[in-house]
């Protein structure tokens, strides 16, 4: 018979068990650590770090590429082929089984020839550095608010439209109705209709969405504000001056549209010269040029 040496947790078990008393912790502290919580670390390096955090990235974009589209429908299909390929083999459906085999055979050319579309847009979207793509959204929503003002200012609709930039406007954005939602011409257009609940407040766009509709707006003190401006040019002012919000003001009277930043309105007169400033003012043209400088200054 194997001996068994005093420090061995059995021997040990046994000495408490034969004096009558148990004690748990005597039993842990004299077990190996690795008998208790196996060294899973042992064998894991800082690649399968770097491969796994990869590999979940580029899953979670896929799913975000795909989703809301037709393809996660097709994935479904082929997910349930696939199933029904393996219960044809298991259950020995020749004819089946054979036919499937066929046709999965080819999975990879039926996959590129059916999500050809999710593939390209896919791509394009890779090839896009983050500062682009963010500069592309920036210039979607600003050239989508000034079509907004041009189609209100056209029907004689007034509007109050903020674009927030670093002050944040939480005090005022929780006093609004909250929406949410992506920045479009028709819904910004529906949420200033005379028969929208919502008209008579402003809308602030945060982020490049619209985050909430009827919100109240400090109204400006300044006793020198032309008399011919109404309660949203007041109001716009007003934020203006507490902020560094850009706001786009359309009026219902005169079918004017103005800009209007630190405490000053300007009246412009169309909608390509409306995006041609905020894009000045969002947008600078050598801002990617200016990021390589610091960057190279920096290191």
């Amino acid at each position: 018979m194997e001996s068994i040496s005093a420090d061995h947790p059995a021997a040990v078990y046994g000495e408490h068990r034969a004096g009558g008393v148990f004690s748990r912790s005597r039993l842990l502290s004299a077990t190996p650590f690795k008998l208790i919580m196996p060294d899973v670390f042992q064998y894991f390096r800082w690649q399968d770090v770097v491969d796994i955090l990869l590999v979940s990235f580029i899953i979670y974009r896929t799913i975000l590429i795909i989703r809301g589209t037709r393809a996660v429908q097709m994935l479904i299909g082929i997910a349930v082929l696939i199933v029904i390929y393996f219960g044809a083999r298991e259950l020995e459906l020749l004819t089946l089984y054979w036919l499937l085999r066929t046709l999965l055979s080819s999975i990879f050319l039926i996959i590129i020839i059916v999500f050809q579309h999710d593939i390209r847009r896919a791509l394009t979207q890779v090839g896009k550095t983050p500062f682009y793509k963010a500069q592309d959204d920036i210039i979607l929503t600003i050239r989508t608010v000034a079509a907004a003002a041009q189609y209100l200012s056209e029907r004689r609709i007034g509007g109050l439209i903020v674009l927030e930039r670093e002050t944040g406007l939480r005090e005022y954005i929780d006093s609004g109705h909250k929406i949410d939602a992506v920045v479009t011409k028709e819904l910004l257009v529906s949420l200033f209709m005379p028969t929208s609940p919502l008209h008579d407040g402003g809308v602030v766009i945060h982020k490049d969405r619209i985050q909430t509709a009827g919100c109240l707006l400090p109204l400006s003190k300044n006793p020198y504000i032309n008399k011919r401006f109404g309660t949203r040019h007041r109001a716009a002012i007003g934020l203006s001056e507490e902020t560094d919000a850009l706001i786009v003001v359309i009026s219902e009277e005169t079918k004017e549209i103005s800009l209007v930043q630190d405490g000053k309105i300007e009246t412009v007169a169309n909608e390509k010269v409306l995006a041609n400033q905020l894009e000045t003012i969002f947008v600078p043209r050598d801002t990617q040029q200016q990021r390589w400088k610091n960057w190279f200054n920096k290191s």
